[in-house]
């Protein structure tokens, strides 16, 4: 409960400086972009008629492609701040609403949401309650689409374990980060998923800066990933389930 509290405090307060600035929203850079291109391809090929449930949605740093692409959205996050800035930010669009929700708890009835997402928040919630809230409010045949960070690869950890040194980021967090295990439980629980992963080079990333264009660093680090074939030396994953009938 007090990292929560930490961390509902840190994202309020991330919130109140892009609210007070009007800070526009920064791009992803290209060479970390590949998992989230590939995270919004999914929901391409979707029903447009469906309605989305977001969790930890921030202050709608992905929220927006999500509107665009006409769903019916409704994004959440623990941080009401965070949820103040989105709707001031998305007030225009008809297809958006916005709801200060606990992801280990979510104010939704059984089978309320046809496709449920999630970019870089499931560590935020235990793990066990978090996957039996979104299996609880999500239709029979619905979707689930996330795209996170995974827990294996030692260097990456190790960063992790550095930022909350810093007090950047909760110990709980470090605990709940993803792996293959989590991921695997996803699978027995919806009957249904697909999961592919990025990044096994990304923490080489500052050096090849040095002497390579983001381009190609970008079209290297893709190429090495599926030739590889990568699993637990990845940085991100994104995750597609399927909720049994």
């Amino acid at each position: 409960m007090n990292d929560k509290i930490i961390e509902v405090n840190r994202y309020d307060k991330r919130a109140l400086s892009f609210l007070s600035k009007f800070e526009k929203k920064k791009k992803i850079c290209l060479t970390l972009s590949a998992p989230y291109k590939y995270y919004f391809s999914l929901f391409k090929n979707l029903n447009r008629n469906s309605k989305i449930l977001e969790l930890g949605a921030g202050f709608g740093q992905n929220t927006a492609k999500l509107i665009k692409m006409n769903y019916d959205i409704c994004a959440t996050d623990i941080s009401q701040v965070s949820v103040k800035v989105m709707k001031k930010t998305f007030k225009n669009y008809k297809n958006f609403s916005a709801k200060v929700a606990d992801m280990e708890r979510l104010p939704f009835k059984k089978q309320s949401f046809d496709i449920i997402c999630s970019a870089g928040s499931l560590s935020y919630g235990d793990n066990e309650l978090v996957m039996n809230e979104i299996f609880r409010v999500l239709k029979k045949g619905g979707t689930v689409i996330f795209v996170d960070s995974l827990n294996h690869n030692i260097i990456y950890k190790f960063n992790r374990y550095i930022n909350y040194l810093k007090g950047k980021r909760s110990k709980s967090t470090l605990k709940r980060m993803p792996d293959i295990i989590l991921i695997e439980k996803y699978f027995k629980k919806f009957g249904y998923g697909r999961v592919k992963f990025f990044g096994s080079i990304t923490w080489f990333f500052p050096l090849l800066k040095l002497f390579l264009t983001n381009k190609i660093i970008y079209q290297f680090s893709n190429w090495l990933d599926k030739k590889l074939k990568i699993k637990k030396s990845a940085f991100k994953f994104v995750l597609i389930l399927k909720k049994k009938n």
